[in-house]
Formats: structure tokens, C-alpha cells, sequence
């Protein structure tokens, strides 16, 4: 066998630009919106849960609520790496370079090839352009 296909992950960077902070910022404020929807309907749908409990078994009211506090707790936190990150992003240089993910892509590796260097592979995207391949 003197070739080989292989699936291999290529880094997608973006280079930071105006655009793509604001861009960021909008996702980010968009996902602490939902939080707070959710954190509005837990305590919505707690008030009626832990009254319904009430008249059924008192006994279980405990467990009720340890359930609904660690829901909101969840959100909560998660909230919370959500604002940081927004900080980050904020403070993110113009011109720097950030992941943004990965894809996949199908390579032909022969004898002799320099494996590293082609599993290496990262794209750079400026404001969804193509700007460069890299190895």
C-alpha cells in the first residue's frame, strides 16, 4: 500500500475584526436573553409545583425544591460564563487571531508524506472570507 485516505479535524480561526466582536457580543447577549426566560418560567412553574405538592404529599416538598434549586443554579452558573465570556470578547484585540471550531476534511497520505505537517491544518477567516490556508 503506498497511500492512505484519512479523515482529519482542521482548525477554523477568525481573525478579530469590528464586525466579528459585535457579532460575538449579539450571540452572547442572545443566550443570557434565554437564560432569563428560563430562569422566569422555573420560578413560574416552581410556584405552581411546589403548591401542588403541598396538597399532595408535604413530605416531598424537600425534594422538590432541591430539584428547582439546582435547575436555577444551573442556569445561573451558566449565566455567570456567560457574561465572563462576554468581558472577554470585549477586550478580544483587533487583528488577533481566536478559534472558532473545526471541520473535517478527507486527506491522501502517501509514503515520505510529513504526517504532522498535514494534520496541522487550520483555516483563516475574516469576516466569513477565506484568508489563508495554513499547515
Amino acid at each position: 500500500m503506498e497511500s492512505m485516505t484519512l479523515k482529519c479535524p482542521v482548525t477554523i480561526k477568525a481573525k478579530v475584526t469590528e464586525s466579528l466582536k459585535k457579532q460575538l457580543a449579539a450571540g452572547i447577549q442572545e443566550e443570557v436573553k434565554k437564560v432569563d426566560m428560563e430562569l422566569q418560567q422555573i420560578e413560574f412553574h416552581a410556584k405552581r409545583l411546589m403548591t401542588e405538592q403541598a396538597k399532595q404529599d408535604a413530605q416531598g416538598l424537600v425534594a422538590l425544591r432541591q430539584q428547582i434549586d439546582a435547575e436555577r443554579n444551573k442556569r445561573l452558573e451558566f449565566k455567570s460564563h456567560m457574561v465572563d465570556k462576554l468581558k472577554e470578547t470585549a477586550q478580544l484585540e483587533i487583528g488577533a487571531e481566536i478559534v472558532q471550531g473545526t471541520m473535517d476534511r478527507i486527506i491522501t497520505v502517501n509514503v515520505g508524506d510529513d504526517l504532522q505537517k498535514m494534520i496541522n491544518a487550520e483555516i483563516l477567516l475574516e469576516d466569513g472570507k477565506i484568508l489563508a490556508f495554513r499547515n
